[in-house]
Order: structure tokens, then sequence, then C-alpha cells
């Protein structure tokens, strides 16, 4: 009888451990094909993201479209999708200025933070425009954090995402740098359509209500001229409006740009002032309700920005 329990004692034994061993390997095997989880920041690192990951990752918007991600700052709940996270991707700590002190404050050690712009050569900002006409003691130097309105600096960035993603997830890495190498050339594409057409140019200056095109006039040889400056919320300054008005009449200016996002006030009033007419340049910091309905991307809304920049330049 003892013979018989030792032997049904060790037979059990050997189960629990065969079922154990069985478990663990199949805890172990869910958690390798898990998705990669994703959170971005605004809408144009979540596109590029999106297009690199596939379906090979949960790819997550942080700021929703159709808000205006200048002024944004994230709740408690959105500080808890970074920690829950496995990659967090923004583009830059000029443009989303409270990643520094989130990104302290959470606990996450084995989370990859993806700055997007990383590498590119910002331009300085001066945010004179931001400020009282009188109080020029003041001005400070800032960068300008709009790279993703240049078709070229968007590849750099597509780049540091897909590397990032590498990192996090090597056995999908072929399929990363196959989904890259595809947006890389949608871009290029895009690039060439700019270039095509800004070289037909017979104007070289826009005019626009926030100053987010400096990368893109840059790039193709253009002169962006702002009313404001980065931030699209801040008026210029009566004297600041003024000198404006001055300037476009004597340019003949007969377009004003304005995003449809923020207030087309100040633009609407400029224009009626000097007898132009305003239209939408739209910096892609989100997609408007009725752009989500039809189903428009980035490369969708690029292409109708170089359509409305012709009624400047191709006049």
């Amino acid at each position: 009888m003892k013979r018989f329990l030792s032997s049904f004692i060790i037979l059990l034994l050997l189960i629990s451990g065969c079922s154990n061993t069985s478990s663990t390997k199949s805890e172990k095997a869910s958690e390798g094909s898990k998705k990669l989880q994703i959170v971005t920041t605004f809408y144009p690192v979540y596109y590029f993201a999106q297009k690199v990951a596939g379906s090979s990752a949960n790819v997550e918007l942080l700021i929703p479209s159709g808000v205006e991600p200048h002024d944004w700052e994230p709740t408690t709940k959105d500080m808890a999708k970074i920690q829950d996270s496995d990659v967090f991707i923004y583009n830059s700590r000029y443009f989303e200025t409270w990643t520094e002190k989130v990104l302290k404050s959470i606990n996450n050690s084995n989370l990859n933070v993806v700055e997007a712009s990383k590498g590119i050569e910002l331009m300085d900002a001066l945010e004179s425009e931001e400020e009282d006409e009188h109080d020029h003691s003041e001005h400070t130097s800032s960068k300008d954090p709009h790279v993703w309105l240049s078709p070229v600096l968007a590849q750099q960035e597509v780049d540091n995402i897909t590397k990032a993603l590498e990192q996090a997830d090597p056995q999908n890495k072929d399929q990363f740098q196959k989904n890259a190498t595809a947006l890389k050339l949608e871009l290029a594409d895009l690039d060439h359509l700019y270039k095509e057409t800004i070289d037909q140019a017979k104007k070289k200056e826009f005019v626009t209500q926030h100053a987010a095109f400096g990368y893109l006039a840059k790039q193709y040889g253009l002169t962006q001229i702002p009313i404001a400056g980065l931030s699209p919320d801040v008026e210029p300054t009566l004297g600041k409006l003024a000198e404006l008005t001055d300037s476009m009449k004597q340019k003949n200016i007969k377009i004003i740009y304005f995003e449809e996002m923020a207030s087309s006030k100040v633009a609407e009033t400029l224009a009626k002032e000097i007898g132009a007419k305003t239209e939408v340049l739209n910096p892609l910091e989100g997609l408007t309700k009725e752009q989500q309905k039809q189903g428009l991307d980035y490369i969708d809304v690029m292409k109708e920005n170089l359509e409305a920049l012709k009624l400047s330049i191709l006049e």
C-alpha cells in the first residue's frame, strides 16, 4: 500500500510539473505574439508610426485629431497610457513641451522613447511676434518644431521611428523596414511633386497666419511671411498689423492663408484691408472632422496644401 501511495504521489508531481511547464510555455508564447503597444502624441507622428508598424503593432493617438495641440496638456489617464505602452513617440520637445516633465514622473524602465525629429537641425524661431512690441528685452529665441511639413525631413522622422520599432520588436524588423521603404517612396514622390510645381513659381512669397511653414519654404526656395508666431492663437500687435498691411499692398499679395483649427479672424481682417482672399493652408497638426470623414491622410492633405500654394506662387 505504501509503495502504491508513493508511486501515486510521484505520478501526481510529474503531471503537475508537466502542466506547469506547459502553462509557462503557453504564457511565453502568448507574450511573444503580443502586439507592440505604441502611443504617439499628435497626427503626423501617429500617421508615420501607423504606416511603419502596419498590422504588427497597435498605434494610439494621444491628442485627438481636431484638437489644437500647442496648448494641450496630458491628463492622468493620458500619462497612464504612456506608462503602459512599449513605445512612446513625440515630435520634439519644442512642440510637445510637456514631455520632459511627464517622462520624469512615470515609472517604466522598459519604455522606448522616440523624439522623431532627433538628428534634424532645427531652425531658430524668434518669438518676437508673440511679445508686446515695446518689450523687446523679453524676446527669446526658440526652435521651430514643424519639420513634418517638409516631405524630405518627414523621411528622417520615419527613419527614427523605424529604428525604435525595430529595437522594441526585433522579430518584426523586416516588416517594419518594408513598410518604411514604401512610406518613404510616397514621401519622395510628394517631394518631387512639390519641387516640380514650385520650380515653375512666378512668385516666391506666401503669407500665413501661423508661422508653421518655414521648413517647407526653405526646402523649395520659398519665403514664408507669417502674421503671427509659432502659436496659431496669438494675435499680432496693431503695429505689426499696420506694418504687414503696407508691405502686402506694396507686394500685391492676393492670398492670405489660415488654418482650420484656429481662428481665421486676423487673416480675414488683413485680407479685407488689402483686398485679398483667404485660403486654407493646413499645418497638419491634426485632421478636421470633415477630413476624417473623407478618409484623407497626411499625403492627401499635403497635396491639398500644394494646390492652395499654387494660388499665390503661380498666378
